[in-house]
């Protein structure tokens, strides 16, 4: 600083703060040598109060005003320096401003899952998230603990400190409540505000500091206990499951019907699903006999067969038989199942040669 400039300040002094920055805690008001001239003006806004310190102890507290500065309305500052009549122009003092309005837009979350018991999925992992406002209530706290020399302190050099704070205490939170996992969402409100007195106990007692609105936005589960719950809530909807099945299967029948893979296939599939639903839809006695409906088991051996110099299968004994009936395996054609050393004509196989129909031989040869 210049000659001009140091007699212009000793001539003229306004000491205030305009407040341009959201995030701005504490601003310390820059001065030549920290000389204040007897008799300045000092202007503090709305939501700012006025800290004088001298060599390292704070003195005198402004809160919003305009303020004369003298002797009078500087008494602990006087008695600090040893001023019984007055004291000459210019002094020395440090002058630090705080916001005291409340600093938002401020987000938590829980870095990692927070384990906590619940009835009916035992441990679980949770993560949640939120937002927060930031106040000084307490200003000579605050500088004394916090800000120390420094010239400007923002609120993301405590945030740091403040989430860590909520995260932990969270945990607690969580865990004392005792709230079933499907009720968290509904309890949002009621775990906010209780998070909310635990921050503020810990952080106004140390730093001079408040947490006006603290919110919970979300509580996230793992992915398998979210798909565990939406399993839950299908098997509510569905209701009757039985009946949910006989419907499941009655829509799968023109679908395997219609497969390409090959005819036999479908109707075998057909046949078997409409064996099961007709023994599902139809538990007693056939009407007039007194007996229950015999649904014969559906045979276990599998066959192939050669088809064009193609290997073709499997197919079940039934299916052979239909095969058999339209003409599409005869005697001669080439058959193989598990236990057979190699492939043989279906005529000679005894489980398919009694099904296979085959006609009288030929007539022998006239005699002589």
């Amino acid at each position: 600083m210049g000659i001009i400039e140091r007699l212009r300040a000793e001539l003229v002094d306004i000491v205030e703060w305009v407040d341009d920055s959201r995030h701005t805690i504490v601003w310390r008001y820059p001065r030549y040598h920290n000389q204040i001239k007897y008799g300045a003006k000092l202007i503090v806004r709305p939501g700012q109060e006025a800290i004088f310190v001298h060599q390292g102890r704070v003195a005198d507290i402004f809160g919003p005003g305009t303020f004369t500065l003298n002797s009078r309305n500087l008494p602990v500052l006087s008695t600090l320096a040893g001023w019984a009549h007055g004291f000459d122009s210019p002094f020395k003092a440090e002058v630090y401003f705080v916001s005291t309005r409340q600093i938002t837009d401020l987000k938590w979350g829980t870095p990692n899952p927070v384990m906590m018991r619940d009835a009916d999925f035992g441990s679980v992992r949770v993560r949640a998230f939120g937002v927060y406002t930031l106040k000084a209530t307490d200003p000579r706290k605050l500088l004394e603990e916090l800000v120390g020399t420094d010239s400007q302190f923002e609120s993301d050099e405590i945030g740091e400190l403040i989430r860590a704070i909520v995260n932990s205490t969270f945990a607690d939170v969580l865990a004392s409540s005792e709230i079933a996992v499907l009720d968290l969402a509904s309890k949002y409100r009621e775990l906010s505000e209780s998070l909310r007195h635990a921050v503020v106990e810990r952080v106004r007692e140390e730093f001079g500091l408040n947490v006006p609105q603290l919110w919970i936005v979300n509580i996230s589960l793992p992915a398998e206990v979210e798909q565990a719950l939406d399993a839950r809530t299908g098997m509510n909807v569905v209701g009757d499951l039985a009946a949910f099945q006989q419907y499941q299967l009655g829509q799968s029948m023109p679908v395997a019907a219609a497969n390409p893979a090959g005819g036999l296939a479908g109707a075998g599939v057909g046949l078997g699903m409409g064996a099961m639903i007709a023994n599902r839809m139809v538990p007693g006695p056939i009407p007039g006999t007194g007996a229950a409906p015999a649904v014969e088991a559906l045979p276990t051996i599998v066959w192939h067969l050669v088809e064009e110099g193609a290997t073709v299968g499997p197919f079940t004994t039934a299916q052979m038989e239909e095969a058999a009936a339209t003409g599409r395996v005869g005697p001669q054609t080439l058959v193989w199942s598990s236990g057979m050393t190699n492939w043989a004509p279906a005529a000679q196989v005894p489980a398919l040669a009694v099904r296979m129909h085959a006609g009288p031989p030929p007539p022998p040869p006239p005699q002589g």
